[in-house]
């Protein structure tokens, strides 16, 4: 028996036999060639790139995307990809400067792209080389007339292994057979991780080396709650996880019940649970896990996966995708919020002492009115197709709302003089995770009609801990006393000007933190799709009473240890937080 440890990427346990998906690249041939051969090399790379299309377009036709329609997007977006000009000039440049075969320079080429993508800070920047290695892999594959795995034709149950798993491989595989995956790499900002959990299979990644120290039929458990694999398991263990499984089947079909009941305390207290989202293709998950909309859609997504701006059209085809696509609930989409660790390939961002303090987020759109205009306009139009929330980041003070809502109201009237049509009442939000802004919630209240609040960096900037630096991460503390009264602060001040006061952090989707949010008085938690239930759970079954209580006495110690502590006794001695 032995055991890994890696990534969490999806929830579940399964158990079951070894699929090794090797997709082992035979050798890039290299040979020179001459210039009067550069135009039959390029002749060769468009054909290949044709059957490379050709070849998607196919697993499109052939995939039933009933179950997560979103995810036909990855393979248009591959095409998009595949058909850009910019790729084509780049391999012609480059085999013009060093005389060799196509395949060799597009092997080059990509592996440039593929390392300047793996530089950033961003892991979802860096995961997003699958895809580069994804398209490059069906070009070299018709170039030289070799076959492709196939996974859309397993027959029988399997846990997948392999070292990483392109996106299109995963949309195409037969899902009812992949029981669990583990994977080498990958992380839960991958499309496979999304896919996965969109997909319902427990999937554990950045194992190292797994695919390869196992083999074919070996007997695996896939632990996705803890981030476990285990190979050959003894009998003690098998029976263990056996009975686990059971026990998380139970559980899991008790909360899923809930999904048509609302979230309501047991004195009656409506609260709302949405989803956060980065790609449209999450929507159908959200819904299965009885969301009541999308109270976070990341748009930076449709930024940082492209090598050139997305166009206004581009934007509001996705935008209405999201937005027809949940039956009328309401969607907040976040306006641009990159910089920090977010950077934009087609945007020249100077490196900076301090990127998390810097140019980033609402001051980012506010300096670069052109591509914030751009944006704004497609989320105009997308209006007319669904119930659209727009939301500014990173607003630190009423000055930086108040010229975003300016520029917002000269996007309308130049669509109105254009006759392009648009809702008039679209739910305007801020969000609040500046503490500057935290202490002036009552002002920015006023000019906007929600508020959401984005605990990750408000965390971070009020402790002034870099929740990245392993040196400081102890110091990371959400029951830090002074963490609480801020939050306080915020939902009170969204309350006295008669706006909700929401929270789209990881502190919404924490079990631990549930009871203490809604003590504080939070109208709605946005989360990632899987903890919807659980936190739904924990809400039928407290009074809003009880916690009320419990913040009163919180609010009353001096400590993050002293309040954890005495949080964590409370909430287990009433619910299974695990």
């Amino acid at each position: 028996m032995k055991r890994y440890t890696g990534i969490s990427a999806s929830k579940g346990i399964s158990i079951g036999k070894a699929f090794l998906y090797q997709d082992d690249e035979a050798s890039i041939p290299k040979f020179s060639i001459k210039h009067d051969d550069i135009t039959q090399e390029m002749n060769r790379f468009e054909e290949a790139v044709g059957k490379a299309v050709a070849e998607i377009e196919d697993i499109k036709k052939k995939t039933d995307f009933s179950s997560f329609e979103g995810s036909s997007h990855i393979l248009d977006a591959h095409i998009l990809m595949l058909r850009d000009p910019d790729l084509s000039l780049q391999i012609q440049k480059m085999m013009t400067e060093i005389l060799l075969n196509v395949e060799w320079v597009l092997q080059k080429v990509m592996d440039n792209l593929i390392q300047k993508m793996n530089s950033f800070q961003d892991s979802y920047l860096r995961e997003r080389s699958l895809d580069f290695n994804d398209i490059s892999r069906r070009v070299l594959n018709h170039l030289m007339d070799r076959d492709l795995l196939d996974l859309s034709n397993l027959k029988e149950d399997i846990i997948l292994v392999a070292h990483n798993l392109m996106p299109s491989d995963a949309v195409a595989m037969r899902k009812e057979h992949v029981k669990g995956m583990a994977l080498d790499v990958g992380s839960k900002t991958s499309h496979t991780a999304i896919l996965a959990r969109s997909f319902e299979i427990p999937a554990v990644l950045g194992l190292g080396s797994i695919s390869e120290e196992i083999q074919n039929r070996d007997l695996l458990i896939i632990d996705g709650n803890n981030g476990i694999v285990i190979v050959d398991p003894d009998q003690a263990t098998l029976d263990f996880y056996q009975s686990h499984l059971q026990e998380w089947q139970r559980k899991e079909s008790q909360l899923l019940y809930m999904n048509e009941l609302s979230a309501e305390t047991k004195d009656g207290k409506l609260i709302y649970l949405k989803g956060n989202i980065e790609v449209p293709e999450e929507v159908d998950s959200i819904f299965a896990h009885g969301a009541d909309g999308v109270g976070l859609y990341r748009s930076e997504f449709l930024f940082l996966s492209k090598h050139t701006m997305p166009s206004e059209e581009e934007q509001y085809k996705a935008y209405t995708s999201v937005l027809k696509g949940v039956g009328g609930k309401a969607v907040t989409i976040r306006t641009l919020d990159v910089g920090g660790d977010k950077i934009l390939k087609n945007i020249n961002i100077k490196n900076e002492n301090n990127p998390i303090l810097g140019w980033r987020a609402i001051r980012f759109c506010l300096s670069e009115p052109d591509i914030f205009k751009t944006q704004l306009r497609a989320l105009l139009r997308a209006s007319i197709s669904g119930n659209l929330q727009i939301m500014f980041p990173m607003i630190s003070g009423i000055e930086e709302l108040e010229r975003a809502l300016a520029i917002l109201e000269e996007v309308k009237y130049q669509l109105k003089r254009e006759g392009i049509p648009y809702r008039d009442n679209i739910p305007i939000g801020s969000m609040i995770e500046v503490p500057s802004a935290a202490m002036t919630t009552e002002i920015i209240a006023k000019k906007v009609d929600f508020l959401s609040i984005g605990t990750n960096d408000l965390i971070q900037y009020t402790l002034a801990v870099d929740r990245g630096n392993e040196k400081v991460a102890y110091l990371y503390e959400p029951f830090h006393p002074g963490v609480l009264r801020l939050l306080k602060i915020i939902i009170e001040g969204a309350h006295s000007q008669g706006i909700t006061a929401g929270m789209c952090g990881e502190m919404a989707g924490d079990p631990l933190a549930t009871v203490i949010l809604l003590g504080l008085g939070l109208d709605e938690f946005s989360m990632s799709a899987y903890m919807i239930p659980k936190i739904k759970g924990i809400i039928r079954s407290t009074s809003l009473l009880e916690a009320e209580e419990l913040v009163g006495n919180v609010m009353l110690m001096r400590s993050s240890r002293e309040i954890d502590k005495h949080v964590r006794r409370w909430m287990e001695e009433r619910f299974d937080i695990t």
